[in-house]
């Protein structure tokens, strides 16, 4: 099961871009807490505890207990904004999350051994899908999906069927490719062959140079009748 993480948030009333901005540089990082059957809630989160558990739990699939002015709130992250450049969280969406209630959310899958193909035949493996999305209830969230590709031969290829997953249903086409054994690439190198032929005659000159052009003029006026 998925592991639970805590964080602290407190509520805040200002809103909008510069309040954004004076937050930021106080070292708190906006945020939104949102669910079935509530209003979306303004919050503030500390940017270096919410930046070190987004590094360490992956955000996306770990549970999340939101400590708002005391009050725990299970939650899941639902969306992290970046700064174009300097890469840092600058906001951050949190969907908070009912006991009995099934959520919808994507998990890692995770490939287990080395292909046979790889082993024996120099392949190359190759995944497809690294994320699934499942329905599952909160305490049954796994924190990844395994597969083991031991037995994968070179051209074979594994699918969504072939996942296994407890209390969690699959939402993605069972015929949906996962992962595959392909042959080793080989680089080709173009080769010029280059063919000698014995007894190729000279090529043809189609323009005679001036001088032999002049003498057979000579020859020529030489040869015409005499009058």
């Amino acid at each position: 099961m998925a592991e639970t993480v805590t964080l602290t948030a407190e509520r805040r009333q200002e809103t909008g871009k510069g309040a954004a901005r004076r937050m930021r540089q106080a070292g708190k990082i906006p945020a939104v807490i949102y669910g079935r059957g509530r209003e979306p809630e303004a919050l503030m989160v500390p940017q270096v505890e919410a930046e070190k558990l987004i590094q360490q739990a992956g955000g996306g699939s770990t549970l999340i207990e939101l400590s708002v002015e005391g009050k725990p709130i299970r939650t899941l992250i639902r969306e992290i904004q970046r700064h174009p450049t300097r890469l840092e969280v600058t906001h951050l969406d949190f969907l908070e999350v009912t006991a009995g209630e099934k959520i919808k959310l994507a998990v890692p899958v995770l490939l287990v051994g080395v292909p046979d193909g790889v082993r024996n035949a120099g392949g190359v493996v190759e995944q497809f899908l690294r994320e699934i999305e499942i329905e599952v209830l909160p305490r049954n969230i796994p924190e990844r999906i395994e597969l083991d590709v031991t037995d994968l031969k070179v051209g074979r290829s594994l699918h969504v069927s072939d996942l296994s997953v407890e209390n969690a249903e699959l939402l993605v086409e069972a015929d949906t490719t996962v992962c595959a054994v392909v042959p080793p690439r080989v680089e080709e190198e173009a080769v010029v062959e280059v063919v000698e032929e014995e007894g190729v005659a000279e090529p043809e000159l189609i323009r005679k140079a001036k001088d032999e052009e002049g003498e057979a003029e000579a020859e020529a006026e030489g040869a015409k009748p005499e009058e």
